[in-house]
């Protein structure tokens, strides 16, 4: 006996085996699937599943009503059927009108119970073989829970008619008037109940998914309008800043909304707003540590010259005198003017750009105006439409341009064979941005110079040179939402340098 119960239970662990990790892996498949669907599409399925959850708990009751509804009708005709046969003289009802009678009604024989004598008014055909007993009376002074469990009772009967076999037989008593003995009873198949309830179901199954279709794209598109939209704009912009949290452009714009969302795009700007302040301090601060030493040793070899030539200026005569002290002076003068680029650059950040749309060609003209440039030494060319607009803040670009031009005029001089120069400007819009390029003829920049060449400090092709021009250029277009890039032009001679600005609309 052992043997023959160890091998069902060993079937049955040998299921159980087989199928829990089928199911498991199912549902795991379902939940990835799941995460991985976006908000408004998970939105969309749950308030539909919500209301047809509350459509299933209408329909219910709904269908046990009708039932309820459909047999006190048979009851009110068997009723008024009885009234006909009772009025026959004989009070013998004929065949013929005993079938008109019960067909009208819908049943197949009909009796009366009155102070506890029962009366068949319309006797049955044959014999017939009653399935089930409905009562239908209704009963006074029923606690809540009794009523709640004949509620219960009357969703279950109609419920299993959809699933009971057609040629059931049912059997359904109701009031006859006020006393709770005097009844009528018919006796009446299952079958007509069973097809207006399929009919009057599939009615309200069809009613439920328009309005629970209706519903959903109405909550849908309420809550995504007032939710999902701000918070996918918000999911979106924080992605979008976190490519380049230095790009004061991508910070978000508040709506102005007096709600939580408001209140969380104010904030998050004000992060942003901070977050960006925080990096631009921390760069500026790292590489202003990184140039410490070589701040110091420079400024120590300066004024140690200027210190050995003062000394000499007290012990010669004074033709020494007016030949000293020019040194002198250009000496101090350098180390004044990378004290003060070092201070400057050392600043906690730039003002935000305020930007506005304006004519690039008078701008350049104004660059080259401010430079003095001499016609015979600097040729300066600009190739460009009269009416290009750039959008940008005047002053960041105006010093911009204006760095990129000081490095191409010192580069220019730097050759020392005294030829005239070139400095070449180029503009021009695609896609709605604006690329601005300046070419000069000098000597080019050195290899191991181009990896720090917008770095501060680490980037100057001359001695006394800083390196902050292309450092403070570099952060202007950026904060513009563009770049400064050197481009490779294959020759060694000449530096040809490309801005790249952005429109405001493109972000």
């Amino acid at each position: 006996m052992n043997e023959h119960v160890a091998e069902p239970m060993e079937k049955r662990s040998s299921w159980s085996a087989s199928v829990w990790p089928w199911f498991s892996a199912r549902l795991h498949a379902l939940r990835r699937g799941w995460l991985r669907v976006g908000l408004p599409a998970k939105l969309l399925f749950l308030t539909a599943v919500f209301v047809m959850l509350a459509e299933i708990l209408i329909f219910l009751p709904s269908i046990a009503n009708y039932r309820i509804s459909w047999l006190n009708d048979r009851l009110t005709a068997a009723h008024v059927a009885s009234l006909a046969a009772e009025a026959v003289p004989s009070r013998t009802v004929p065949p013929a009108l005993r079938n008109e009678l019960t067909r009208t009604a819908l049943v197949r024989a009909v009796a009366i119970r009155r102070g506890g004598a029962r009366r068949l008014i319309l006797p049955p055909v044959t014999e017939l073989n009653i399935d089930e007993h409905f009562d239908l009376r209704q009963q006074s002074d029923l606690t809540l829970g009794e009523d709640l469990s004949l509620r219960l009772s009357q969703i279950r009967d109609a419920i299993a008619i959809y699933f009971a076999s057609d040629d059931r037989v049912i059997r359904v008593i109701g009031p006859l008037g006020p006393r709770y003995d005097d009844v009528i009873e018919i006796v009446l198949p299952e079958e007509p109940l069973r097809r207006a309830m399929v009919a009057y179901g599939m009615n309200i199954v069809y009613l439920s998914i328009i309005i629970s279709l209706l519903t959903a794209a109405i909550v849908y598109f309420a809550i995504s309008w007032l939710l999902v939209r701000p918070m996918m704009r918000i999911s979106r912009n924080m992605l979008h800043f976190g490519e380049n949290p230095e790009d004061t452009s991508r910070i978000i714009t508040p709506s102005g909304r007096a709600d939580e969302i408001g209140t969380a795009e104010r904030e998050l700007a004000h992060m942003q707003r901070q977050l960006t302040h925080l990096l631009t301090q921390k760069n500026r601060l790292a590489q202003l540590g990184l140039a410490v030493s070589k701040i110091s040793h420079d400024l120590r070899n300066m004024l140690a010259n200027a210190q050995l030539i003062s000394d000499r200026l007290t012990t010669i005569p004074d033709p020494t005198v007016q030949q000293f002290a020019p040194k002198l002076i250009a000496s101090l003068d350098r180390a004044i003017n990378f004290c003060n680029s070092s201070l400057r650059f050392g600043r906690a950040e730039e003002a935000e750009p305020r930007r506005e749309l304006m004519r690039l060609k008078p701008l350049l003209e104004e660059v080259a105006e401010g430079f003095g440039l001499p016609r015979e030494k600097v040729a300066w060319t600009m190739e460009m439409e009269d009416q290009l607009l750039v959008d940008a803040d005047h002053e960041h670009l105006f010093r911009v341009l204006s760095n990129l031009t000081r490095n191409a005029v010192q580069a220019i001089e730097s050759r020392g064979d005294g030829t005239p120069g070139e400095i070449r400007v180029r503009a021009w819009r695609e896609r709605r941005k604006i690329f601005i390029e300046m070419t000069d003829d000098g000597p080019g920049i050195p290899d191991h110079i181009r990896p720090n060449l917008f770095r501060a400090f680490q980037a100057s092709t001359r001695k006394e040179g800083s390196g902050l021009g292309l450092a403070i250029a570099s952060e202007l277009v950026a904060a513009h939402g563009g770049k400064l890039e050197l481009v490779d032009t294959g020759t060694p001679l000449g530096a040809t340098f490309l801005i790249e600005l952005p429109d405001r609309s493109v972000r």
